[in-house]
């Protein structure tokens, strides 16, 4: 696993970079990851507006901050990501603001499908699903994991899973609209516990 979390620490970018990143492959009509479609496109392009939006309008609690600023220890917090992953597009910019309000905490995101030894080594549910966040401390051993969303719309995702098999494009733009009213505050709140543990 140690060798693994090593060399994709290698291929990490910023957050400033890995948007960079996005908004030049969109520049060329391309998303991130191994697959290419029209759709992954769209939805790339969709996200990072959102991501934008999100950057200039999000604001951490002060309880959160209050937090973060007793971390006492360096982490890295490794991110697996794409591009045309809503549940990253709102739940990454909130990552971010919260891993620069302290020095302690460095956010470094990779690439999902140039990572999947990596992403295989934290799946959810048996999936692939993004963002994942891995918590290293300063010799990369694992202190904790997160994601793909925060607990109250993983509870939302799996009770409408339970109930009508699938995830329907409905159940999705409803899930956007439930993380624009929150606002960031539910992540907020699964990482206000994340730090205290």
């Amino acid at each position: 696993m140690k060798e693994i979390i090593e060399n994709s620490l290698k291929n990490t970018l910023s957050y400033k970079d890995y948007n960079a990143l996005v908004s030049s492959l969109l520049t060329d009509g391309k998303a991130t990851g191994t697959e290419q479609s029209e759709a992954l496109t769209s939805y790339s392009l969709l996200n990072h507006k959102r991501m934008k939006r999100l950057d200039k309008t999000i604001k951490l609690s002060e309880e959160t901050l209050q937090e973060f600023q007793k971390v006492s220890a360096p982490q890295t917090w490794l991110v697996l990501t794409e591009g045309w992953c809503g549940d990253a597009a709102q739940n990454l910019p909130i990552l971010n603001k919260i891993a620069e309000s302290t020095d302690k905490i460095d956010l470094k995101v990779v690439l999902r499908d140039d990572n999947l030894p990596l992403m295989d080594l934290f799946l959810t549910n048996g999936g692939r699903s993004i963002p994942k966040l891995i918590a290293l401390d300063k010799d990369n051993n694992v202190i904790d994991s997160w994601g793909p969303r925060p607990t109250t719309a993983s509870k939302m995702v799996a009770d409408y899973k339970e109930k009508n098999g699938a995830l329907d494009p409905q159940f999705k733009q409803d899930l956007q609209l439930w993380y624009n009213k929150d606002k960031g505050q539910s992540v907020q709140a699964d990482f206000v516990r994340f730090a205290s543990r």
